[in-house]
This record gives C-alpha cells, sequence and structure tokens, in this order.
C-alpha cells in the first residue's frame, strides 16, 4: 500500500492546511493512506495529543477515511520527520517551502550540497513534495 506522510504544525497554519490539501491530493491520485505528523519539540512546553491534532485536521478537511494521526516528541522536528518516513516506508513525503528551509540548513551542516530535495532522494526511497 502506498503512504503519504504530511508533517504539520498546531495549531493548524495556513501554511500546513495548503500542505495538507496537496498531501490529500496525492493520497487520492495514489490511493493512499495518510499520515498526518506533529512533532512536540522536547524543549517547548506545548503538547498536543492526537485526539487534538485529529479533530483540527477533520475540521479543515471534514473526516478521512484513510488517514493516520501520529504525535512525535523529537529535538528536532526534521530529524523526527525523517525517522517517521524511514521507519513508516512512506512513498510521499509532502512539506511546506518553510520546512524545506529548515531541512535545507540541516543538510548544508551534513553535506555540501544544499539540496535537500536531492539530499532525501539519495537517503529515502520516498519521493518529496514541496509546496509553496
Amino acid at each position: 500500500m502506498t503512504l503519504v506522510i504530511v508533517p504539520v504544525r498546531y495549531p493548524l497554519s495556513e501554511h500546513s492546511r495548503n500542505t495538507l490539501a496537496e498531501a490529500l491530493d496525492i493520497a487520492r491520485e495514489h490511493d493512499a493512506d495518510l499520515t498526518v505528523l506533529h512533532v512536540n519539540l522536547y524543549q517547548n512546553d506545548g503538547r498536543v495529543s492526537r485526539r487534538e491534532l485529529r479533530r483540527a485536521v477533520e475540521g479543515e478537511f471534514g473526516a478521512l477515511e484513510r488517514a493516520r494521526y501520529v504525535v512525535r516528541q523529537g529535538f528536532l522536528v526534521e530529524e523526527t520527520i525523517l525517522d517517521e518516513v524511514v521507519g513508516e516506508g512512506a512513498d510521499f513525503v509532502v512539506i511546506g517551502r518553510k520546512q524545506a528551509s529548515r531541512w535545507r540548513r540541516m543538510v548544508r551542516s551534513l553535506v555540501d550540497d544544499p539540496d535537500v530535495e536531492s539530499f532525501l532522494r539519495g537517503e529515502l526511497d520516498a519521493k518529496v513534495v514541496t509546496v509553496g
């Protein structure tokens, strides 16, 4: 089964809603399951539950039959997202342009090539879709 992972902020920002809308389109187009992912940072006091995340997404897009809601704890959002993508064997990861910029900075610290999409394609089996 095809899997699309889409990381989002909570509460949903306009960028998160746009990214989620694109992920939904990709999931429908590829008859895929969807994982909506939020990362609670250890260093922040805010904790979002799966129930809160689901309510926010369904409040915007209605009930999603083949969606799974995941909240992970992490120190770095980008690293936690990569762990989820690899761990679940995702086929697509849909990220917003802002997220891509943060990944680009992280990738620059690891390699000389700041092209995050190329780096992720080389490291992951998933197709990376950036939403502007």
